[in-house]
């Protein structure tokens, strides 16, 4: 009996302890300090992605810099079947591109030029993501300098539409 007293009285300090320590961190702790720690956490996650692609795929070597240089967080990962892979995550077959990513919950597919990334990622639309099909030859990836227009397009539970024209 005696040992379950005291048991229980050390469970009870330890208790005590912690509660009483995270009290007085807390009110030690200036004001917002936490909040720009959960913002740049957030930034941090949308910038992001990982990249499937076919490991001897140049192009895609050459996007994931692009990418990097503008300040993304890029994980490659090999995969000779990421068609599949990305008919799997939702990209329609018609639709397919380069390699597929993934950034912030968003399924993103081919060369698609970091502005669109962003805009997606800051707008967070009701779509599973994005796509720019095939390997246009102005898209980052391809060409030192994007030029002209590329037609990116979202897809997802309502359909395929036109998401921008740049």
């Amino acid at each position: 009996m005696r040992k379950i007293f005291v048991v229980a009285t050390l469970v009870a300090l330890v208790a005590v302890g912690g509660v009483a320590f995270t009290a007085l961190s807390s009110a030690q702790a200036p004001q917002g300090q936490n909040a720009p720690q959960t913002k740049s956490a957030n930034i941090a996650d949308a910038k992001a992605i990982t990249i499937w692609r076919d490991p001897g795929c140049g192009c895609c070597d050459t996007y994931a810099e692009y990418l990097e240089a503008n300040g993304f967080t890029v994980t490659r990962v090999d995969d000779r079947d990421f068609n599949k892979r990305s008919v799997d995550m939702g990209v329609p077959e018609k639709g397919l591109g380069c390699h597929l990513g993934e950034i912030d919950g968003y399924v993103v597919s081919g060369l698609v030029p970091v502005e669109i990334i962003e805009r997606l990622v800051s707008e967070r639309p009701d779509i599973t993501g994005i796509t720019l099909p095939g390997m246009p030859g102005n898209a980052p990836g391809m060409a030192r300098v994007k030029t002209g227009t590329l037609r990116t397009y979202s897809f997802g539970p309502k359909g395929v539409e036109v998401y921008s024209d740049e």
